[in-house]
Formats: C-alpha cells, sequence, structure tokens
C-alpha cells in the first residue's frame, strides 16, 4: 500500500517525504540508544520506508515507469 501511494507523488512530493523519514530515523536511532524505545522494530520499517521512496526517486528522474 505504501508504495501504491508514492507512486502517485510528485518529485518534490517524493523529496518531502524522504525528508520526513530521514527526521523519523533519526529519531528513533536516538532514542534506541538512549534506551527510550521499546519498539525497534520502528526503525527497520523507516529504513525500507526511505530505500522504497529512494527506487522511485531515480526511476521518476530516469523517466522509467514501471
Amino acid at each position: 500500500m505504501f508504495a501504491a501511494e508514492l507512486r502517485t507523488k510528485s518529485l518534490v512530493e517524493l523529496f518531502q517525504e524522504l525528508e520526513v523519514l530521514r527526521r523519523e530515523q533519526f529519531s528513533l536511532r536516538i532514542q534506541n540508544k538512549t534506551g527510550q524505545s521499546p519498539k525497534s522494530h520502528k526503525i527497520r520499517e523507516v529504513r525500507k520506508k526511505i530505500a522504497q521512496v529512494k527506487t522511485l526517486v531515480s526511476e521518476k528522474e530516469k523517466g522509467g515507469q514501471l
């Protein structure tokens, strides 16, 4: 579902989504290191979402449509 929603977004919106995800990843990493976050699985989920967004950005920059 996440990837299907992203495919409809423009490059600018994808870069904004990437920025939000990177901030969330940073926050989760800090929480994990300080022992505040019991949700360590969220770090992996955010990392995968970042990879999905980056893949779509590269596809759109190359002009390819899958």
